[in-house]
């Protein structure tokens, strides 16, 4: 599979009822993944950025696959995993 044209889109939590799931790759809000603090969402498509996310005020990227990955690999987004 290739991300060649993949973008990636963080938004706010509070705005996940503006994105038209018809024009982004998840199908719905429940199939969002969240930063640790739930503040914080993502949404991913490909080619030019949808309408309905570029209508967003609150928005960071649009990112690559690889510039995602490494977002994603942050304490903001993955909780620390506590060791017994």
């Amino acid at each position: 599979m290739t991300f060649e044209n993949r973008q990636y889109m963080i938004i706010a939590s509070g705005d996940v009822p503006l994105v038209n799931f018809e024009e982004v790759l998840e199908t719905s809000p429940e199939t969002l993944r969240f930063s640790v603090d739930g503040s914080l969402t993502f949404v991913k498509y490909d080619g030019e950025t949808p309408q309905s996310v570029l209508n967003i005020g609150s928005k960071q990227g649009p990112y690559s696959h690889s510039e995602i990955l490494q977002i994603l690999s942050t304490e903001i987004w993955t909780a620390p995993m506590e060791i017994e």
